[in-house]
């Protein structure tokens, strides 16, 4: 059986020059969060995951196109490898040419590596194909990381991790 799952997260074309991503690394934490707890800075494009050091391992993320960003508290409710990518309506609305399923693996896949679906919608933080999105408000709500850091993130966290998404 194939799992696949609809997310908002089409790759937006984006054009013009981009410069390096950053690579993840670690940094005081100034604000309280239980270890463990995912916290998105969507004005940063960062994620940072805490530590119980008073640390985080910061990593650059896409957002949401200013239209598409949210906030508020959620957890992990699926980890995918290779996940197949159905496009939402909103998605298939305003990209009718993208094919309906689009599977795991594949370069055209949004996806990328790997994925962790979030509970009460329909987004993911997750790997891209399009590393030069990555740092940028690029997607239609999801989170979207190089792969080597969602590989290297989703094997710190578990189903259930609070994931706190903020402005």
């Amino acid at each position: 059986m194939t799992r696949w799952f609809a997310a908002a997260c089409f790759v937006a074309p984006i054009f013009g020059a981009f410069g390096q991503v950053e690579a993840r690394e670690i940094v005081r934490l100034s604000m309280q969060a239980e270890p463990g707890t995912i916290i998105i800075r969507n004005s940063e494009r960062r994620l940072y995951l805490v530590q119980g050091d008073g640390t985080a391992i910061r990593y650059t993320v896409a957002v949401g196109m200013a239209s598409k960003q949210w906030e508020g508290v959620t957890v992990i409710n699926g980890r995918h490898v290779r996940p197949a990518w159905a496009p939402p309506a909103v998605v298939k609305r305003d990209r009718p040419s993208i094919p309906d399923l689009i599977p795991g693996g594949a370069p055209n896949n949004p996806m990328g590596e790997a994925a962790m679906t979030l509970a009460g919608g329909e987004y993911a933080i997750h790997g891209t194909n399009a590393p030069n999105s990555v740092g940028r408000a690029a997607s239609y709500g999801c989170f979207r990381m190089l792969n080597a850091d969602v590989v290297d993130l989703m094997s710190r966290v578990s189903v259930g991790t609070r994931v706190v998404v903020t402005r």
